[in-house]
C-alpha cells in the first residue's frame, strides 16, 4: 500500500492525537490501528484449520513468512470492521460485518530496524469459510501463496510443544495458476506475534 496514506495516530492509552502519514508513523514509532483477520475452517469437535498467507519476497517486513490470513492497516476515520476490505483485496472475499467474529485488542511495540519502529493497537478477528484455495482471490503483489495450518498443532508450536508442523495449501506458477503444495515448517517459518496474541485467537476459537 502507498506511504502515503494518512493513518489516525494515538497514545499509548489509546487516546486519539491526530493523523500522519505511513511512512511517518513507523518511522517515528507513533500507536496506529490495525485490523487482523484469521480465516478458519472446521469445528471444535472436528478441530479447527487455520489458514495463513504466505507473504511476497518483495515485502517489506517479514518476506516470504506466513502470516495472519488477511491484515492491514486502519487509515485515518476508519474502524475496525472498515479492515474488511483487506479481506477483499488480499483475498477476494467479500465479507459482512455480521460474518465477522470479534477476538479482542492486541496492543504490541517491536523495533524491525533502525529506522522502522511499530506500535499497534491490533483489532484481531475470525472469518469461517470452507471456499476452496484454488478459488480465492489473492493480489498477487503481496501474497504468494496460501496455506491450512492445524490450530492445535501451531498452538503446540507456539507453546514450544513442538518443532514442526504440516503447512497444505497453494502457491503460484509464472502464470499465477494454483498449485498445489505441501510443507513441513518450523516457528522460523512465520511472523513473530506474543503469547498475549495468540492467546486471544485460540481463546476465542475455543468458544466457537
Amino acid at each position: 500500500m502507498a506511504a502515503t496514506e494518512i493513518l489516525d495516530v494515538f497514545n499509548e492509552r489509546r487516546e486519539h492525537t491526530g493523523t500522519a502519514s505511513r511512512g511517518e508513523v513507523h518511522e517515528r514509532g507513533l500507536w496506529h490501528q490495525v485490523f487482523h483477520c484469521w480465516v478458519v475452517r472446521g469445528s471444535r469437535e472436528e478441530g479447527w484449520d487455520l489458514l495463513f498467507q504466505l507473504r511476497h519476497p518483495d515485502k517489506e517486513t517479514f518476506p516470504d513468512k506466513l502470516d495472519t490470513s488477511s491484515a492491514g492497516h486502519l487509515l485515518a476515520g476508519e474502524t475496525p470492521e472498515d479492515g474488511l476490505r483487506e479481506l477483499e483485496e488480499e483475498l477476494g472475499l467479500s465479507v459482512r460485518r455480521e460474518d465477522l467474529v470479534y477476538c479482542g485488542l492486541h496492543r504490541e511495540e517491536y523495533r524491525i530496524s533502525e529506522h522502522y519502529m511499530d506500535r499497534e493497537f491490533t483489532h484481531v478477528h475470525l472469518y469461517r469459510s470452507d471456499q476452496a484455495l484454488e478459488d480465492y482471490g489473492v493480489q498477487h503483489s503481496e501474497v504468494s501463496g496460501l496455506f491450512w495450518v492445524r490450530a492445535n498443532e501451531f498452538d503446540e508450536l507456539v507453546r514450544g510443544e513442538r518443532e514442526e508442523t504440516a503447512a497444505e495449501g497453494v502457491t503460484y506458477d509464472e502464470k499465477l495458476r494454483p498449485v498445489q503444495e505441501r510443507r513441513i515448517v518450523g516457528l522460523d517459518d512465520f511472523t513473530d506475534n506474543t503469547a498475549d496474541y495468540y492467546s486471544l485467537l485460540f481463546g476465542m476459537l475455543n468458544k466457537l
